[in-house]
């Protein structure tokens, strides 16, 4: 298969905003019990966190994180989670029916997050809850002191304040199942007056209220219309969720719904644009992606359990196991959030520890990269920079979900200061090497310095406790670099990520 690819250093995108590679955790399943935190394990520091998790999750580079949910927040109190362990209250989580045991709250989880060197995005609970109870929450992390809720925290050990600048305006407010399920006007109205509120505490807060829990939802994307007239002057992103599956094991069809989510950032820039239009306003809404994943392998079987179970604490739930097909995915997926990132912001993996997650960490034994890790940890550590409008020349294909779609994905960064262009590439065809010729116009003296990839691997191969390298990275061989252009081979069914110095 030939491809022919132009890369031009004046062709640009935007600049990436680093929050593009954000992460997302929950208070559900094993995410913070079990994962993150784990007293009694050999590997538990003296506040019961996980050291080897710690590790794996620091290697990722992580700039922000979403907290404490997700359906969880919809109906938490985060009272519950502060003050002296022996005295917090066991409560229903009426999201995940399991007991929430509070021995995690804000305090925990903010000075994890300060371990992890990951700057905190909270979510407030306007389901069952509203702006009363937001404004408290806000008082007690980030008043200095002086007021009741901020000296309150200081009487809980925390001096000074986490000065925390994004927050989450409740959670899948469309979503018919979420506890305090609103109407899109009811909701935007409520938003808009708890961004309100937010701002005149300090006006460089940045607010993000929920757009549609997925592009099948029946509301979509009138809700996002109807909510924006209600706060577009007062809150700075939009969020967007989509989780992904191969059910039918058509692997082509599965990397088509990567062009379907371009489809879905599009029609959203669309209605931001229209309100902004209409309103005649002068600020800029932008997306939050702020759930996003590959989820199906075990989803029809944990429903059912859920459904069954009698309110366990922290049952093992959503701990998808996944395979080389869903790494690729995830890189195709990476690769269009580094086209779309003018309009995409902040995107965040859900989740990021056992839950849907690219880490995944046994009770009391081992914890593990699962194959997604990989391209999530390339993108985060090499993705940051100005997205550069890549053209790409090469056969293409038809599916259910998209026509059109290429075989080979290319997305390419440049990293100015660094002096480095990132290219990340998925050869998608099932049996055919991509013949590389890659046009590298304004990079004169460009150098290939690294190579990764991977390739090879049966698409159901996974990684696990006792075989935590099965699907990993290696060095790649076969392109080069001659006459200022890129040329060389990658196999089928491959992810690559060339570094080229251009210094």
């Amino acid at each position: 298969m030939k491809a022919r690819v132009a890369v031009h250093r004046d062709f640009r995108i935007g600049s990436i905003d680093d929050r593009l590679y954000a992460a997302f955790i929950e208070h559900m399943g094993r995410a913070i019990y079990g994962g993150i935190y784990e007293p009694g394990h050999p590997q538990a520091d003296e506040n019961g966190f996980r050291r080897d998790v710690l590790q794996l999750v620091r290697d990722l580079k992580i700039p922000a994180i979403r907290y404490p949910g997700g359906n969880f927040v919809s109906a938490y109190n985060w009272e519950d989670g502060i003050g002296p362990k022996d005295r917090r209250p066991v409560r229903l989580d009426l999201a995940w029916r399991s007991k929430e045991t509070n021995q995690v709250g804000i305090n925990e989880f903010a000075q994890w997050a300060d371990m992890a060197g990951i700057e905190m995005m909270l979510a407030v609970n306007l389901g069952s809850r509203g702006l009363e109870e937001a404004r408290n929450f806000l008082e007690y992390v980030n008043f200095p002191g002086g007021t009741a809720w901020s000296d309150l925290r200081r009487s809980h050990g925390v001096e000074n304040p986490y000065d925390v600048k994004m927050w989450c305006l409740g959670n899948e407010m469309d979503g018919p199942w979420q506890i305090g399920h609103k109407k899109a006007v009811e909701y935007g109205r409520l938003a808009n007056e708890t961004a309100k509120a937010f701002k005149g505490f300090d006006a460089s807060i940045e607010t993000v209220v929920c757009g549609s829990s997925n592009d099948g939802m029946p509301t979509y994307p009138e809700w996002e219309r109807q909510v924006l007239e209600e706060c577009y002057e007062n809150v700075d992103y939009i969020s967007l969720h989509k989780y992904f599956g191969n059910k039918s094991g058509d692997t082509l069809n599965f990397f088509g719904k990567i062009e379907e989510t371009g489809r879905y950032i599009q029609a959203i820039g669309g209605a931001i644009d229209y309100v902004k239009a209409k309103k005649r306003a002068k600020n800029d809404v932008y997306i939050c992606f702020d759930e996003w994943n590959v989820w199906y392998h075990d989803r029809d079987e944990d429903s059912r359990r859920i459904k069954a179970w009698d309110w366990p604490e922290s049952p093992a739930l959503l701990e998808e196991s996944y395979n080389f097909e869903d790494a690729l995915f995830v890189a195709g997926l990476l690769n269009e959030f580094i086209r779309r990132s003018d309009r995409v912001r902040i995107a965040c993996i859900a989740q990021l520890v056992n839950v849907i997650a690219p880490i995944r960490a046994e009770k009391g034994g081992p914890a593990w990269r699962q194959t997604i890790y990989y391209p999530y940890q390339f993108a985060s550590l090499y993705g940051r920079g100005i997205a550069l409008n890549v053209g790409v020349d090469c056969p293409t294909y038809d599916c259910r979900v998209a026509d059109d779609v290429k075989y080979l994905d290319v997305a390419g960064v440049h990293d100015a200061d660094g002096g480095f262009v990132t290219l990340f590439m998925v050869n998608r065809h099932p049996d055919e090497a991509a013949d590389l010729d890659v046009s590298l116009t304004g990079f004169a003296g460009a150098r290939l310095v690294e190579h990764l990839s991977m390739e090879g691997h049966d698409l159901r191969a996974t990684n696990g406790p006792d075989a935590q390298d099965r699907v990993a990275p290696g060095r790649g061989a076969g392109l080069g670099v001659e006459d200022g252009r890129l040329r060389g081979g990658i196999a089928p069914l491959s992810y690559h990520v060339v570094r080229l110095d251009v210094s």
